[in-house]
Protein backbone atom coordinates (compact mmCIF):
# COMPACT_ATOMS: atom_id res chain seq x y z
CA UNK A 1 0.00 0.00 0.00
CA UNK A 2 1.30 3.64 -0.50
CA UNK A 3 1.95 6.40 1.49
CA UNK A 4 -0.59 8.04 -0.09
CA UNK A 5 -3.30 5.73 0.39
CA UNK A 6 -1.83 4.99 4.35
CA UNK A 7 -3.33 8.76 4.35
CA UNK A 8 -6.13 7.98 2.98
CA UNK A 9 -7.14 5.38 5.24
CA UNK A 10 -5.96 7.24 8.26
CA UNK A 11 -8.21 10.34 7.28
CA UNK A 12 -11.21 8.14 6.95
CA UNK A 13 -10.94 6.30 10.44
CA UNK A 14 -10.07 10.17 11.79
CA UNK A 15 -13.43 11.64 10.45
CA UNK A 16 -15.46 7.94 11.43
CA UNK A 17 -13.82 8.31 14.79
CA UNK A 18 -15.43 12.07 14.96
CA UNK A 19 -18.81 11.23 13.74
CA UNK A 20 -19.07 8.55 16.60
CA UNK A 21 -17.32 10.24 19.28
CA UNK A 22 -20.27 12.87 18.68
CA UNK A 23 -22.83 9.92 19.05
CA UNK A 24 -21.62 8.75 22.52
CA UNK A 25 -19.22 5.74 21.47
CA UNK A 26 -16.08 5.86 23.43
CA UNK A 27 -13.36 6.00 20.39
CA UNK A 28 -9.36 5.09 20.31
CA UNK A 29 -7.56 5.41 17.16
CA UNK A 30 -4.83 2.79 17.66
CA UNK A 31 -1.97 3.38 15.56
CA UNK A 32 0.89 0.05 15.38
CA UNK A 33 4.24 0.32 14.48
CA UNK A 34 3.74 -2.22 11.62
CA UNK A 35 0.50 -2.67 10.01
CA UNK A 36 -2.54 -0.87 9.33
CA UNK A 37 -4.58 1.92 11.57
CA UNK A 38 -7.93 0.66 13.12
CA UNK A 39 -10.47 2.57 15.10
CA UNK A 40 -11.61 0.66 18.17
CA UNK A 41 -15.63 1.41 19.53
CA UNK A 42 -16.87 0.25 22.54
CA UNK A 43 -20.26 -0.45 22.00
CA UNK A 44 -23.08 0.36 24.27
CA UNK A 45 -22.99 -3.58 25.84
CA UNK A 46 -19.13 -3.31 26.53
CA UNK A 47 -18.07 -4.83 23.68
CA UNK A 48 -14.70 -3.88 21.78
CA UNK A 49 -15.16 -3.50 18.35
CA UNK A 50 -12.30 -2.67 15.65
CA UNK A 51 -13.22 -0.88 12.43
CA UNK A 52 -10.57 -1.11 10.18
CA UNK A 53 -11.00 1.07 6.22
CA UNK A 54 -9.72 -0.68 3.24
CA UNK A 55 -9.93 0.16 -0.65
CA UNK A 56 -12.50 -2.03 -2.41
CA UNK A 57 -13.90 -1.66 -6.12
CA UNK A 58 -16.44 1.02 -5.42
CA UNK A 59 -13.75 2.87 -3.47
CA UNK A 60 -13.31 2.68 0.65
CA UNK A 61 -15.08 1.36 2.92
CA UNK A 62 -15.69 0.59 6.43
CA UNK A 63 -15.77 -3.11 8.14
CA UNK A 64 -16.00 -3.89 11.25
CA UNK A 65 -16.78 -8.13 10.62
CA UNK A 66 -14.35 -10.34 13.02
CA UNK A 67 -11.25 -11.69 10.99
CA UNK A 68 -12.68 -14.90 11.46
CA UNK A 69 -15.84 -14.23 9.27
CA UNK A 70 -14.68 -13.37 6.13
CA UNK A 71 -15.78 -15.86 4.35
CA UNK A 72 -19.14 -16.09 5.40
CA UNK A 73 -20.33 -12.60 6.95
CA UNK A 74 -20.00 -10.06 4.03
CA UNK A 75 -22.58 -7.58 4.80
CA UNK A 76 -20.39 -6.18 7.72
CA UNK A 77 -19.74 -3.16 5.56
CA UNK A 78 -20.92 0.83 4.72
CA UNK A 79 -18.94 3.27 2.12
CA UNK A 80 -16.78 5.36 4.18
CA UNK A 81 -17.98 8.58 1.96
CA UNK A 82 -21.46 8.31 3.25
CA UNK A 83 -22.84 10.91 5.49
CA UNK A 84 -24.73 8.75 7.64
CA UNK A 85 -21.56 5.94 8.20
CA UNK A 86 -21.84 6.32 11.56
CA UNK A 87 -25.40 6.32 12.25
CA UNK A 88 -25.22 3.27 9.63
CA UNK A 89 -22.23 1.43 12.08
CA UNK A 90 -23.71 2.04 15.67
CA UNK A 91 -27.01 1.11 14.69
CA UNK A 92 -25.91 -2.59 13.49
CA UNK A 93 -23.67 -3.07 16.21
CA UNK A 94 -26.19 -2.41 18.59
CA UNK A 95 -28.89 -4.82 17.34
Amino acid sequence: MTEREEHERFGHLARLGWDLRGLGYDISLVMPATGSPVLQMCTKTGARLHITAIRRYCGWVFTWRPWWARLWRRDRWVVADADNAAAIIAAEVNT
